[in-house]
Parts: structure tokens; sequence; C-alpha cells
């Protein structure tokens, strides 16, 4: 459950590092809470640095987001538990989302890092195919 000034780690390779929640998109209950496969927006707090590398390359790998843009992600991973059909209770050690762009695609081409079944279920099945774990 993400509300509010949560602040998460980023797993794709869009360049962002850390990112705090400021909205959650669509969510009639839980009172402004965010789940496991819930689109918020969040403003991206920390970002890899931009050298002069990078800046003058056009490749895909170069750095898609800055320090305080504001973007909307996917939750992937929370601390807070998450109770599954079958009764099984399923827990993260830390917060975690993916960046989209504007047409709710990904933003990233990689997703660095284990994610939650659950995403299949929600309709974000890519974030589950591109992830090295589903769990």
């Amino acid at each position: 459950m993400l509300g509010l000034k949560a602040t998460m780690t980023i797993i794709d390779n869009s360049g962002a590092l850390i990112a705090e929640c400021v909205n959650v998109l669509k969510r009639k209950t839980g009172h402004g809470m965010a789940t496991v496969g819930d689109e918020i927006v969040v403003v991206i707090q920390k970002a890899r640095p931009l050298t002069a590398a990078t800046a003058a390359s056009t490749s895909a790998t170069s750095v898609k987001v800055r320090r305080g843009d504001i973007r909307r992600a996917v939750v992937v991973r929370t601390k807070k538990e998450v109770q599954r059909p079958d009764g099984r209770l399923i827990r993260f050690d830390d917060n975690a989302a993916v960046l989209l762009n504007a047409k709710k695609e990904l933003l990233g081409t990689r997703i660095n890092g284990v994610v939650s079944a659950d995403l299949r279920m929600k309709g974000w099945g890519k974030i589950a195919s591109l992830a090295p774990k589903v769990i």
C-alpha cells in the first residue's frame, strides 16, 4: 500500500533511481492507497547523472528522465503484504515501480529485479514478461 509521499525505487533502465508518489490514479476504494499493479503519478527524486558521452549519443540506452520530472508509473513491489486468492501473503523488501510514457507503454526496455505475479492479473503482462523473475 503506497500513499502520498511514498518513496520507491525505479527498476527499469529509464535512468531514474528513486521516485516519490504524488497521486494514485483510478482507485475508487482504498482511500488513495496504491497496491501492486496500480498506476500512480511520481516525481523523480534521483536519476543517473547525464554525462557528456550520453548527451552526445542518441542511442536507446541514454537517460530518458531527469530529476524533478513528473511521470506515470506502475507499482510492481510493495513492502505491505498482499493476500493472494489461495490465502498466501506476499511481501517484498522494498517498494518498486516501473515508469510509463503517455501511451501507457514502458519507458525503459529492461526490468532489473523481481516483480509480483499479480501484475499479469491486472493487465500488465508486458512488465511480467520482461522481468527476470516473477513471484
